[in-house]
């Protein structure tokens, strides 16, 4: 397997007790197929994996796979404190037919070393060994900041299913480095939205991200350009990018994507503590801000069905 493309790091949905909310799955998974992603991220950091039990955990995995029947990549995030439950999840996403899984480093006792983090995503890695296994980078929130490329050098022993990594965060020089690594063996999937470009530019192919659930056919769009080497266009694009997550970025990120999702027709509910939702005012406050740089807009212009109706009108 060879990701390529966008992969949408999902947000979790809940129903008004707080309960999951699993039947808006199926519409959403068709909704990211129709806008041509090539994958979907489950119980990630904005799925909310660390704030759901393993048996809801379990029940979410199974329902995306059971939607997306093979016609997307389903990636299973199993990262948990406990290596025991990370296991349990792996063996999971194995059993009903997930693509691929991952998991970020243990963030309350945390490893110590980059070959304790090796043998600590090996000892993970090893429960659903059929299945490519990608390391998910993200020091801002776990606190493990390590060398990747010695993570890849040593990793490249001790995991035989390791595929490569989910890199969030913003040191791009690695992430260069990482894709070079013994003549590009692995895949580094770029973790930072707003670096979409910066990425493709240093030579990622594939990258995972939360505002692909909401933006895709934008992405698709800049890495469009980016191949047919429209460079000024993808720039400008990109702009257009950042412009809009700087614009989300000034509240709590996960409630504004939420809130996001929900101005967009897809009510998931609250986030559960500690996370809370952004109050009346500044949900308001956020739609007046989108709508005055555009947002809605830019999303309607790369809707599918408009990008569609271009192309006819180009060739008639």
């Amino acid at each position: 397997m060879k990701i390529t493309g966008i992969v949408a790091a999902t947000f979790a949905a809940y129903q008004k007790d707080g309960s999951l909310n699993l039947s808006i799955i199926p519409s959403l998974v068709d909704k990211l197929i129709s806008e041509g992603i090539s994958g979907i991220y489950i119980c990630g950091t904005n799925g909310e994996g660390p704030n759901m039990t393993v048996e809801e955990r379990m029940a979410i995995a199974e329902a995306y796979v059971k939607a997306a029947n093979k016609r997307i990549l389903i990636l299973v995030h199993v990262g948990h404190t406990s290596i025991a439950e990370c296991k349990k999840l792996a063996i999971h996403a194995e059993k009903i037919g997930a693509d691929a899984f991952s998991s970020v480093a243990a963030f309350y006792f945390k490893p110590v070393s980059v070959s304790n983090l090796v043998n600590c995503m090996a000892e993970i890695a090893s429960a659903a060994p059929n299945l490519p296994f990608y390391y998910y980078h993200m020091p801002t929130l776990t606190g493990v900041g390590m060398d990747m490329v010695e993570f890849l050098r040593l990793g490249e022993e001790r995991i035989p299913n390791l595929a490569g990594i989910k890199y969030t965060a913003s040191s791009l020089h690695e992430l260069q480095a990482c894709l070079n690594f013994n003549e590009g063996k692995f895949e580094v999937l770029s973790g930072f939205d707003e670096l979409l470009l910066s990425a493709l530019a240093i030579g990622a192919v594939g990258a995972i991200g939360s505002t692909y659930t909401f933006a895709a056919p934008v992405y698709i769009e800049i890495i469009r350009l980016f191949k047919a080497n429209e460079i000024d266009k993808a720039r400008d694009l990109q702009l257009k990018v950042v412009d809009f997550i700087l614009c989300f970025a000034k509240y709590p990120s996960i409630a504004a994507q939420r809130a996001i999702m929900k101005m967009l027709g897809f009510d998931l509910g609250d986030a559960r503590l500690p996370l809370v939702p952004l109050s009346d005012a500044d949900y308001n406050k956020l739609n007046g801000e989108l709508k005055s740089i555009g947002f809605f807009d830019l999303l309607q212009t790369y809707a599918p069905a408009n990008i569609v109706s271009q192309e006819q009108a180009i060739a008639n």
